[in-house]
């Protein structure tokens, strides 16, 4: 009975430490959140309407594309060390 209990009491704690890990790519964390003001559209340094964020940009870095080199989006770097991932607006 005591090494069941002790098995479960095991199994718990790593299933938590697991948790706790992951919680940098939570989005439950405030600084992964789309409504935390450094990670939305709506901070200038985010926005589509940006020169930085745009594909018109020449030689622009932070434009991702498919396979046929079309812009499908952009990425912008966080002062944390992060990054932000936009969709571009389809026309």
């Amino acid at each position: 009975m005591k090494t069941i209990i002790y098995s479960i009491l095991i199994l718990c704690s790593l299933a938590s430490m697991v948790l706790a890990q992951d919680w940098n790519s939570s989005p439950h964390n405030w600084q992964n959140s789309p409504y935390n003001f450094e990670n939305s559209p709506y901070n200038w340094e985010n926005s589509p309407n940006n020169w930085e964020n745009s594909p018109k940009k020449w030689g622009n870095d932070r434009i991702i594309r498919d396979n046929q080199g079309n812009p499908i989006g952009y990425a912008v770097a966080k002062e944390d060390g992060g990054v932000n991932f936009f969709d571009l607006i389809r026309e």
